[in-house]
C-alpha cells in the first residue's frame, strides 16, 4: 500500500489495523559516468515497496534528497543541508504521529542520510521526555538496503573490493533491471581499490568539501567497478533485500530488538 497512491478513507481504515509506516530514504547526487543521478533514492523505494508488497505495510513518500555537498562539484547534484533533513524527518514524522501512527521504519539508500536521521529520532524523543504531558511514544527503526545480511552476502560474492564506496556496481545494478533504456553501458576500467582505513574514516559519506572530494575522484566512482553491476543482479539484490526487509519490519512492529 503506497501513500501517495492511496485515499484518507483508506488510511484512516489502515491505522485500525496497524501503527506502522515504511518511509524510504535517498539522494539526488552523480553516481559516477554511467549511474543515474536518482540511483540512492529509486533503490531505497524499490525495496521499500516490495517490502510493503510482502508484509502489507504502508509505504510513504521517498525523501529524494539527502546531504550531499562533497558531490556538488558533479552537476544535477543537490544537496540538503543535515540539519535540513533531520528538521524534515521530525516533521514527517510528528506529522504522522499526530495521526496515530507510531512506528517508523526508514528504509535508507544513501549513507549520509544515517547520522541526520539518528539525530531526528533523539529530536523527537526529547520532544517527549521534556514535556510537561503526557505524549505518545513512538518508535523507530533504520536500515540501509545493503547492510540485510544475505544482500550483503550476495554484493560481496559478486563485487568483492570492486564494491567500493559509491556508485557501486550493486545499486547500479538495480537501477539496470529497473530502467534499461535510461541506464548507459558500462566499460569502464576499474578505479584504484579504497584503503581499508580510508573506508572506515569515510562511513556513512563523512567525505571533505566538493572540490576536494572531485579532485580525488574526478569521475564520481569511490571505489567501486561500477561495470560489474548487471541487471540480473539487480533483481535478485531486491528480492533478497525484500524478504529480509520483510522479516525485520515484521520484527520491529512485534516489538522485538533489531540487530
Amino acid at each position: 500500500m503506497i501513500l501517495h497512491h492511496s485515499t484518507w478513507p483508506a488510511v484512516e481504515a489502515y491505522l485500525r489495523k496497524s501503527s506502522g509506516i515504511i518511509v524510504p530514504m535517498g539522494s539526488t547526487e552523480q553516481h559516477g559516468p554511467t549511474g543515474l543521478i536518482g540511483t540512492d533514492s529509486i533503490t531505497a523505494q524499490t525495496v521499500a515497496w516490495a517490502i510493503g508488497t510482502h508484509c502489507g505495510a504502508l509505504v510513504g513518500p521517498t525523501l529524494s534528497l539527502g546531504p550531499a555537498q562533497f558531490n556538488l562539484g558533479f552537476p544535477g547534484t543537490v544537496s540538503l543541508r543535515p540539519s535540513t533533513l533531520t528538521r524534515v524527518i521530525v516533521d514527517y514524522v510528528l506529522s504522522l504521529a499526530s495521526q496515530g501512527f507510531r512506528h517508523f521504519y526508514f528504509l535508507n539508500g544513501h549513507g549520509g542520510n544515517l547520522a541526520p536521521a539518528q539525530c531526528a529520532f533523539q529530536e523527537i524523543h526529547a520532544e517527549r521526555s521534556l514535556a510537561s504531558h503526557a505524549r505518545a511514544a513512538v518508535h523507530f527503526r533504520l536500515r540501509s538496503w545493503w547492510d540485510y545480511p544475505e544482500a550483503h552476502a550476495l554484493r560481496q560474492q559478486l563485487y568483492g573490493l570492486g564494491e567500493g564506496m559509491h556508485a557501486t556496481p550493486s545499486e547500479l545494478a538495480i537501477t539496470r533491471a529497473l530502467l534499461p533504456d535510461a541506464c548507459p553501458p558500462d566499460e569502464l576500467p576499474p578505479p584504484p581499490v579504497l584503503e581499508p582505513d580510508f573506508m572506515k574514516r569515510h562511513g556513512g559519506d563523512n567525505h571533505d568539501d566538493a572540490q576536494a572530494h572531485r579532485s580525488r575522484f574526478p569521475d564520481g566512482r569511490v571505489g567501486s567497478h561500477s561495470g560489474l553491476g548487471l541487471a540480473e543482479h539487480g533483481t535478485q539484490l531486491v528480492a533478497l533485500a525484500a524478504q529480509a526487509g520483510a522479516r525485520d519490519y515484521a520484527a520491529f512492529l512485534a516489538g522485538e530488538e533489531g540487530a
